[in-house]
């Protein structure tokens, strides 16, 4: 059993219900503006009716809306007669007292006895006409005091008079500003059931709408587990309990209860009763019959359930009916069935005997081997592979899940080949003639396992692979077997963070460098300089050149592609990038016109990455996203899939269509990178999250800041990790580690040999230095700006931003319009505001009122549109300062301007005088300098007098440029 983690009984937050949520409180409105209203919502047990309802009769009290609640028992017919009614008479009279019934106690006496004894004039039982009045009577007077909501749960529980009161209701629609809710478990409606009639008369009355609640999407389970959980659970955990619970809420709970990192292993026994209960009740042909279709699986076509289930057909049909009948099965529009919900399935299927499920997966097996078209020729081998494994059969199972892997590899399923392949290496030590029957020794199935596992993202699996591999293969015999294995070690041990994985590519080269040319040789020649490149530049253009003439020299499209593809990436960095573009592209096209779709996807990455350097972003996005389409056509989202969509957020990034970068992050983390793979998009995340004061910036922050402990990363990740612990820190207004940050950022060797990334960095230092008015790391930025080389766009204006940030005095201004002015060029939205920040500070020092309100006034506008509070707050706060009036457009709110009377007393403290001498000079009491002292300390949102006398310096407040 899996160890247990301390997970809430229950959820605090309501998940994935903003839309029917909004639906109940529209239908508030329209009750308020005197429209006969009646919402009806429905649902599946456990699927968060009650927790909707709560919170809409949370939110309807905060608005002064009356709200009264009753709830239906599970008696049936025979029940209480009006049992919600009566809870909702009691909660009003508990909650407002007798004169709430406005004289009519003694009426509402026999059904609620805390009245007192019912007079002679008291409800008749059989007077049901009377009563109804009485009750709508009752309604009206209290919705014309205020707004009314009647809520009435479990509707599917109630007995024919309450049933007929709610009718009565409804059709009479007589009762202004009130709204009826009433819930109800839609799986419980069998065809006989007397919900089922009332429902369909309701929905002909006027005003009545069906709300009927989806289960939860796999982000809803995530949100919903990491509230259960108090930490973000890890995808596959998600994916675990979401395959599940299949997004019913309830099952979230029970399942997240008895959770480990994976997902419980067994069904929690509360659960499997609750499951297992309306089975129980069950003829005995109909459990027999549902426990055959469960080894089927959750979905099962009635062809192949009628060839196991070996029953005569009416038998068959009569059982089928009596578990759809009880709400257990779904008919699907195939000819099929499916069980209504996966946990159901797996509960019936517990409850078989062991013997018995062996039996029954046999029969499957047999079944759909002789007729795969019982369940479709594509599933057909991973069905007969996994009925064999369950029915315990090793050889069969052992041949079917290879062929059911190399099907699966077919279809670009590499996870569903890793699984199968790794079932084929559990069962080799079980069969004894394992070799002769696959055709291949074990280290030619280890290999393909690796490659599965690889390709499918599982790092540390096929880390482990490599290892046996490795002590398997004759080095001498079989050098480039060898090779290919080491190569691929040194690259993962890379992408996992251990070691920059270089003694490993370097064995690999030594061991074919001599080899005559080859295919194979000139792939692995291009994957060894790939790699190498990141760490030694010069020996990877060399291995690179070296694989481009062996790709010549063979005519070999394949081979071409790779060593292309890997002398445009690797050598860019020597020649420009637009060359290294074009070699790229035309890797680009010898990949398509081969179809090799795996190499074209590696392409696409390689190019967008390019191009967003250039600083093309709409192309780098647009080739990214045709990149995503490809990967995951072809099952390669995790690894290669990942680089390209985070490539696509990064570009949506830059051209300031943040919202879909989010989504694409989101997305991006959904798939799970193995290693480093997961920064990128952490990266990309914690940067907008921290742009936007979202509050769940530290927890992204503090996952990303852990992958520094790793032993290794490429530097492409490893200088904007540092970039975002400056970051961070300067915006929880640490100085001191914003410096400390920067210092150990400029401290890392080789900083400077990568230009892309060391200019964001060095922003970001020279911004911490600033504000700490730290004069060594100021310098030290300086110089290091200065062995720094700026080709591009985007690196031409983080250079003019870095020495705008560091210039003083009357080189300020300037240097801030040359900053504005390199990133229109460059065109990033909220690089481009930022500077107009800096632009506008250093207007508004130089006395430039109207430079200072028009940068603040565009900077405003893309601060709004970026939805970038942070920004938007310090433009505030400038705008106050230097007494700038803004449109609503720019500013959230009109700023609150420093009066006359407050300038004049903020000139007295930049003098250094007391709030005695500020009194005398100014001939008001002491008691009232110290307000103003303090009034002017809020609205320049400084700490203490000196903050304010630095900042009024800056700014130009102290020569009436800001009055």
């Amino acid at each position: 059993m899996l160890d247990l983690v301390t997970a809430r009984a229950s959820s605090s937050v309501l998940v994935g219900r903003d839309a029917d949520l909004g639906a109940l409180r529209d239908a508030l409105k329209r009750a308020r503006g005197d429209e006969p209203t009646t919402v009806l919502l429905g649902g599946e047990a456990g699927i968060g009716k009650t927790r909707l309802v709560e919170e809409f009769r949370r939110l309807a009290g905060g608005e002064g809306v009356r709200v009264l609640t009753g709830q239906c028992l599970e008696l049936g017919e025979e029940g209480l007669p009006f049992a919600p009614f009566v809870a909702a008479l009691r909660d009003l009279l508990r909650h407002e007292g007798p004169g709430a019934f406005d004289g009519h106690e003694h009426e509402f006496a026999r059904l609620l006895p805390e009245l007192g004894p019912a007079g002679p004039e008291g409800l008749v039982d059989a007077n049901r006409a009377y009563l109804f009045e009485l009750v709508s009577g009752l309604f009206g007077r209290l919705a014309k005091q205020r707004p009314l909501v009647l809520i009435v749960e479990d509707l599917h529980w109630a007995d024919k008079s309450t049933r007929d009161l709610i009718g009565f209701l409804v059709r009479s629609a007589r009762t202004a500003q009130a709204l009826l809710v009433c819930t109800y478990r839609s799986d419980e409606l069998h065809r006989g059931h007397p919900l089922r009639s009332f429902l369909a008369e309701l929905d002909r009355a006027r005003g009545v709408e069906r709300v009927d609640l989806d289960r939860l999407d796999r982000d809803g389970t995530a949100e919903m587990l990491t509230d259960l959980l108090g930490e973000e659970p890890r995808p596959k955990l998600v994916d675990n309990v979401h395959d599940r619970a299949q997004g019913n809420p309830f099952f979230v709970e029970e399942l997240a209860a008895t959770t480990g990192p994976e997902g419980c292993s067994d069904l929690p026994g509360t659960l499997r009763d609750l499951l297992l209960a309306r089975v129980d009740r069950l003829p005995d042909q109909a459990q027999r019959v549902l426990r055959i279709a469960a080894a089927g699986g959750t979905r099962i076509g009635h062809d192949l359930l009628a060839e196991v289930a070996d029953v005569p057909d009416a038998a068959l049909e009569d059982a089928l009916r009596t578990a759809v009948a009880a709400q257990l099965v779904v008919a699907d529009y195939e000819g099929g069935y499916e069980f209504r919900h996966a946990l159901v399935r797996e509960a019936v299927h517990e409850d078989s005997l062991p013997g018995e499920r062996a039996r029954l997966h046999a029969r499957y097996a047999a079944a759909i081997e002789a007729r795969p078209q019982l369940v479709g020729a594509e599933r057909a081998p991973a069905e007969i592979a996994h009925h064999w494994f369950s029915a315990h059969d090793h050889p069969k199972a052992l041949t079917s899940a290879a062929l059911a892997a190399t099907a699966a590899a077919k279809r670009y399923a590499y996870a569903e080949q890793s699984r199968l392949l790794e079932r084929v290496l559990e069962l080799w030590e079980q069969v004894p003639d394992a070799a002769e029957r696959l055709g291949m020794d074990h280290l030619a199935l280890v290999e393909q396992t690796v490659f599965a596992a690889y390709v499918a993202g599982d790092y540390h699996r096929a880390m482990s692979l490599t290892r046996a591999a490795l002590a398997e293969v004759d080095k001498a015999a079989e050098p480039l077997r060898a090779a290919k294995l080491l190569e691929g070690r040194g690259k993962l041990i890379r992408l996992l963070g251990k070691s920059d994985g270089v003694a490993e590519l370097r064995q690999a080269y030594e061991l074919v460098r001599d080899l005559p040319e080859e295919p194979d040789r000139v792939q692995l020649l291009a994957d060894i300089a790939s790699h190498l490149g990141r760490i030694d530049l010069e020996e990877g253009a060399r291995i690179a050149r070296e694989a481009m003439a062996g790709a010549e020299a063979l005519g070999d499209a394949g081979a071409w592609a790779t060593a292309t593809l890997t002398f445009g990436r690797v050598c860019s960095r020597q020649i420009s990038v637009e060359a290294g573009i074009a070699e790229m592209r035309r890797a680009e096209e010898i990949a398509r016109s081969a179809g090799e779709h795996d190499r074209l996807v590696h392409c696409l990455v390689n190019i967008s990455d390019a191009l967003f350097e250039i600083g093309d972003y709409a192309e780098s996005a647009r080739v990214a996203g045709e990149g995503t389409l490809e990967a995951k056509r072809i099952g390669i989202s995790r690894s290669k899939g990942a680089f390209v969509l985070s490539n696509q957020a990064e570009a949506l990034v830059a051209l300031g269509r943040w919202d879909e970068a989010d989504a694409l992050s989101a997305e991006t983390a959904r798939i799970d990178p193995p290693g480093t793979l997961g920064l990128h998009w952490l990266l990309i995340r914690s940067r907008l999250r921290l742009a936007r004061a979202h509050p769940g910036a530290g927890e992204l922050i503090a996952r990303a800041l852990s992958f520094q402990g790793r032993a290794y990363l490429d530097p492409q990740l490893a200088i904007p990790l540092h970039e975002l612990r400056i970051l961070a820190a300067l915006a929880a207004s640490d100085r001191g580690g914003a410096v400390e940050a920067a210092e150990a950022a400029l401290a890392v060797d080789g900083v400077a040999d990568y230009q892309r990334y060391a200019w964001p960095l060095l922003l970001a230092a020279a911004q911490a230095a600033t504000v700490a008015g730290h004069q060594s790391l100021a310098d030290h930025v300086r110089i290091t700006a200065g062995t720094l080389k700026a080709t591009y766009p985007a690196e031409l204006a983080y250079a003019a931003q870095v020495r705008a940030a560091l210039a003083t005095g009357p080189e300020a201004l300037p240097a801030w319009r040359e900053a504005v002015a390199a990133w229109r060029a460059d065109g990033q939205p909220y690089a481009l505001a930022l500077a107009l920040l800096g632009l506008a500070q250093a207007a508004a020092a130089a006395g430039d009122r109207a430079g200072a309100g028009e940068a603040v006034e565009e900077c405003g506008c893309i601060a709004a549109d970026l939805e970038a509070a942070p920004l938007r707050e310090d433009l505030a706060t400038l705008a106050r300062r230097v007494g700038l009036r803004l449109s609503s457009r720019s500013m959230p709110a009109e700023p609150e301007l420093l009066t006359v009377r407050e300038q004049e007393v903020l000139r007295l403290v930049a003098d250094g005088l007391s709030n005695r001498r500020i009194a005398e000079q100014l001939y008001i009491s002491p008691k009232t300098a110290s307000v103003h002292v303090s009034r002017i300390i809020a609205k320049l949102e400084v700490a203490n007098r000196v903050e304010a006398a630095a900042v009024a310096r800056r700014l130009g407040l102290l020569d009436g440029g800001g009055a």
